[in-house]
């Protein structure tokens, strides 16, 4: 048997699965959100009519500033969490001890595993209204209950996943540097620095691309870190879609709102992947 015959004959197992648990229910929800939501049904009434207006509805007020919060909270918290973690990455990548980089490493594995309720709540308790720094903050003139002050609570608790997941995704990207590179580039006179910015950076911009987009696709889809620390007031798009799922049972509309964000995502994902292709070639070139 030819080996793309038999590479074929064994992706098929795995491409039906991936189709029946991924392609099929996000046909389902395309489906039912060109549906007509009826009050006192759940979900939509069998035979009921197409309609666009699930997705019209997304033009609301509400809708945008909701989704422009989840943009610019997770966008930040992922730009900072890339930031914080790639001087980490390069520590463990590079560091000669080889006791330390295996105690990063399994500090930072420890916190993927640590249960998400258990951290955010954990959070709430420290910078909460009632938590410890409540004396500082008042001294501060900053308000427990601003929104400013819950915006920030929320993109720490997105950080203590953005951190430790950036961290382990550039270590990899960092060790396949060349650190002889680093050495000829401050040999002809560049500082640390400028090696780095020079070097590193570029050499490692696919992997930075790669650390920022999981980091923001965990962070846009976050559920209870926004649920607890934003306390009601600070909501994110997967707050909308429980509400209506799960309370309203307005599937039709929750649907609309989920494939929405997809969409959106995915664009950016698009859109940031090709900016950093150019940018690459047009160094190489």
């Amino acid at each position: 048997m030819p080996r793309w015959t038999r590479s074929t004959a064994l992706s098929i197992p795995v491409s039906a699965i991936y189709a029946a648990l991924f392609v099929l229910p996000l046909a389902v929800l395309g489906m039912e959100s060109i549906r007509t939501f009826e009050p006192g049904y759940v979900g939509s009434r069998p035979g009921a009519a197409l309609t666009a207006e699930n997705y019209l509805a997304l033009s609301s007020g509400a809708f945008v500033d909701t989704l422009l919060t989840t943009f610019r909270i997770g966008v930040l918290a992922s730009l900072a969490g890339v930031a914080l973690a790639l001087p980490l990455a390069f520590l463990c990548a590079r560091s000669l001890r080889a006791n330390l980089t295996r105690y990063l490493l399994v500090l930072f594995i420890l916190l993927m595993f640590l249960g998400v309720l258990v951290r955010t709540y954990a959070l709430e308790l420290m910078l909460g209204s009632v938590g410890p720094l409540r004396p500082l903050l008042l001294a501060l003139g900053v308000s427990p209950n601003g929104r400013d002050y819950i915006e920030v609570c929320v993109g720490a608790g997105l950080l203590h996943y953005i951190i430790p997941l950036s961290v382990l995704t550039l270590i990899p990207v960092i060790r396949a540097i060349d650190p002889r590179l680093m050495e000829s580039a401050m040999s002809l006179g560049a500082s640390r620095t400028m090696a780095h910015a020079t070097v590193t950076l570029p050499l490692s911009a696919r992997g930075l691309l790669a650390a920022f987009l999981l980091s923001m696709t965990f962070s846009i889809s976050a559920f209870v870190i926004p649920m607890i620390l934003g306390r009601g007031r600070v909501n994110f798009v997967s707050s909308l879609v429980y509400t209506r799922f799960s309370e309203i049972a307005n599937y039709p509309s929750g649907a609309a709102i989920a494939l929405a964000t997809l969409a959106i995502s995915l664009a950016v994902v698009a859109g940031l992947s090709a900016l950093v292709r150019r940018w690459t070639r047009a160094r190489i070139h």
